[in-house]
C-alpha cells in the first residue's frame, strides 16, 4: 500500500484506500474492486460507486498527480512526443546510396519510437558453399495516421469536433421572438 496523506487515512477505510491502489493499475473499477477484497458478485456495482465517493475520486486524482509528478509524464509530455513521431522522416535514417545508416547514428526519436526492425539475411547454395548474398532490413514505424488522429483530439487542438454556431444574425446570443399571426380561415358559409 502506498503512503497516505492523514486526510487520506481519516477518509479512506482499509478497503477503500487498497481499491485507490488497485484502480490505477489498470483503471478498471470492476476488477480492483475484486482485487481489494470486494466480492466478485458485487465488484461491478460496488466499483463505480467507490468511484462515485469524493473521497475515493480525490485520492485517485492525488495519486494520479503524484504518479505523473514522479515518472514527469504529463499532458505536455505526451503531446511533445505525437509532435515528435509526427516530424519523423525516413530520411533521417538514410544514407545519400538508399541504405539504411547504422541505428547509433539514427535521431534519437526514431530510436525510440520506432514499432519494429527485422534484420532477415539472404543466403545461395547449401552447405560448406553457401555464402551470404544480401541483408534484408525490414522497419516498421508508428502509424502515422492514428498519431496524427491523437494529435487532432487534443484540447488545444481540437481538430476533429464539429463546431455549431449558436449565435444570432447580430452575433449575440440573445434569441430573437418569434411572431406567428394567426389568421382566421375565409368564411365561405354562403355556399
Amino acid at each position: 500500500m502506498t503512503k497516505k496523506t492523514a486526510r487520506e487515512a481519516v477518509a479512506l477505510t482499509a478497503r477503500q484506500s487498497r481499491f485507490v491502489d488497485e484502480y490505477l493499475v489498470d483503471l478498471n473499477a470492476t476488477q480492483a474492486a475484486i482485487r481489494a477484497g470486494y466480492s466478485e458478485k458485487t465488484a461491478s456495482r460496488i466499483g463505480p460507486q467507490l468511484l462515485g465517493k469524493t473521497c475515493v475520486a480525490d485520492a485517485i486524482e492525488k495519486r494520479k498527480a503524484l504518479r505523473s509528478e514522479r515518472t514527469q509524464v504529463d499532458a505536455d509530455y505526451v503531446l511533445h512526443r505525437l509532435v515528435e513521431i509526427d516530424q519523423m522522416d525516413v530520411a533521417d535514417i538514410l544514407a545519400d546510396d538508399g541504405s539504411i545508416l547504422p541505428v547509433r547514428e539514427w535521431p534519437q526519436s526514431w530510436r525510440r519510437t520506432l514499432s519494429g526492425l527485422d534484420v532477415a539475411e539472404l543466403w545461395d547454395g547449401q552447405g560448406a558453399e553457401r555464402e551470404q548474398i544480401g541483408l534484408l532490413k525490414k522497419i516498421k514505424w508508428p502509424d502515422k495516421v492514428k498519431n496524427l488522429e491523437l494529435l487532432g483530439k487534443h484540447v488545444d487542438v481540437q481538430a476533429w469536433r464539429e463546431r455549431h454556431d449558436h449565435s444570432s444574425e447580430d452575433g449575440s446570443m440573445t434569441p430573437k421572438p418569434t411572431t406567428i399571426q394567426l389568421v382566421a380561415p375565409d368564411d365561405d358559409s354562403d355556399a
